[in-house]
């Protein structure tokens, strides 16, 4: 299945294909999704099948939206295919951009949408091992020491969000 991702080409947004996109470098549409309990995190790692950065640990949902697809509606959905994570409700956080190197050849050039859901550590969460190949909940201080401690097991887009997008992530607090 071929799958076509927003991608600007010229100036213009248009479908290019996802492989493509990441062989290329092309500046393309991306959402994340963050979903917390309290100063807990989830977080998947990706599976052994992924073309790229499988085995990593990464944020709860990491994609890329189909053309035409809303932000949100991508959120919403992958959450679902990733995860079975459904009956959240995704905050619009802001946006990012990022470029980053991932492995074989292929860069990520993100304009990215971030979303957080607050939830319950109880919360059901049922992996798709086409996927995901685990998660946990960790807290955000064990995070950044886990991290520091040895960055190669995190993607680096994780990394790139929690050193200098923090203030997106973390729960709004009055």
């Amino acid at each position: 299945m071929t799958i076509m991702i927003p991608a600007w080409v010229d100036g213009e947004i248009t479908p290019v294909e996802k492989l493509e996109v990441h062989e290329r470098g092309l500046r393309h549409k991306a959402v994340s999704v963050f979903v917390m309990d309290g100063d807990r995190v989830l977080l998947q790692r990706r599976a052994l099948s992924k073309y790229h950065t499988p085995g990593l640990w990464a944020n709860t949902c990491c994609t890329h939206p189909d053309f035409g697809e809303t932000a949100e509606a991508c959120a919403e959905r992958r959450l679902f295919e990733e995860l079975g994570i459904a009956g959240v409700s995704p905050v619009h956080c802001g946006q990012v951009e990022y470029r980053a190197e991932v492995g074989n050849g292929l860069i990520e050039h993100e304009v990215v949408e971030i979303f957080r859901c607050d939830a319950s550590a109880s919360l059901d969460v049922l992996p798709n091992p086409d996927e995901v190949m685990d998660v946990r909940w960790v807290s955000l201080d064990d995070l950044d020491r886990d991290i520091a401690a040895n960055p190669a097991v995190f993607t680096p887009w994780l990394r790139i969000y929690l050193a200098e997008h923090r203030d997106l992530i973390l729960p709004v607090t009055v």
